[in-house]
């Protein structure tokens, strides 16, 4: 069973970085579509961000140019470089493959200040 742990989370002031992690357990990571999806409070889960196993990488509107997402599939990990973070990214973060195939990991909280 593969598990999913993210990890990186915090407060942020508005304009500030942060770069999440998630690691992955299970031998058959590299065939993936790895993606970022994050819930704020009240809202529904959303998809972020989201890259491709030969390397090409889609955004959501809301974050592009702000937001990427890069793998290493040798360690089994995608993560998620944000800048210039505004509060409305304020949110529980998750990562998971594209279509969902896992069970979702506990998320981090990013939290941005204005």
């Amino acid at each position: 069973q593969v598990q999913l742990v993210e990890s990186g989370g915090g407060l942020v002031q508005a304009g500030g970085s942060v770069r999440l992690s998630c690691a992955a357990s299970g031998s058959t990571f590299s065939a993936y579509t790895w993606a970022w999806y994050r819930q704020a409070p009240g809202k529904q889960r959303d998809l972020v961000a989201r890259i491709f196993n030969e390397g090409t990488r889609l955004y959501a509107d809301s974050v592009k140019g702000r937001f990427t997402i890069s793998r290493d599939n040798a360690a089994k990990m995608v993560y998620l470089q944000m800048n210039s973070l505004k509060p409305e990214d304020t949110a529980v973060y998750y990562c998971n493959t594209l279509y969902t195939a896992f069970p979702w990991g506990k998320g981090t909280l990013v939290t941005v200040s204005s």
